[in-house]
């Protein structure tokens, strides 16, 4: 089954000029066109897409996607540097899950600090608390946000 530029513009949410960029610059290698110039987008092109679009939202710039891509074109070969590609990049994510963590925690911190000042109608009680005068669980988002800054 083929898939039109519109569908797959459609299916992935990606602007149409997107897709003929990513196929001018060798990211589709076995896209498939018609004598009139179209082009039709096979499953493995869609899996392609999928691959560029999560490689992309992982931080990936498309330079370095489309070596990957150069890479997997040149077989065997390149086996070991398309696995480190992988575990670089889950490094990356995990980090990224790290920091969203920390985030989430400072938002439960405030969102419970500014329910108790909402409560007590001021901020003075909970402006003066203690870490050790807190819940153990909002204390342990105090600690996780302002004890271990980096």
């Amino acid at each position: 089954m083929f898939y039109s530029i519109g569908e797959v513009s459609r299916m992935f949410n990606i602007p149409v000029s997107s897709l003929r960029y990513y196929d001018k610059v060798g990211l589709f290698p076995f896209i498939k066109k018609t004598d009139a110039g179209i082009r039709q987008f096979s499953d493995q092109d869609l899996n392609t897409l999928r691959l560029i679009e999560y490689l992309k939202k992982a931080g990936m710039q498309l330079k370095d996607i489309k070596v990957f891509m150069d890479w997997c074109l040149e077989g065997d070969s390149t086996l070991e540097k398309r696995l480190n590609v992988f575990i670089e990049q889950e490094k990356n994510i995990r980090h990224k899950i790290d920091e969203l963590k920390n985030i989430l925690d400072l938002i439960e911190f405030k969102k419970w600090y500014y329910e108790e000042a909402v409560k007590d109608g001021n901020e003075s009680r909970v402006k003066n608390m203690r870490p050790d005068d807190m819940p153990d669980e909002i204390k342990r988002f105090y600690k996780n946000t302002h004890c271990n800054f980096s």
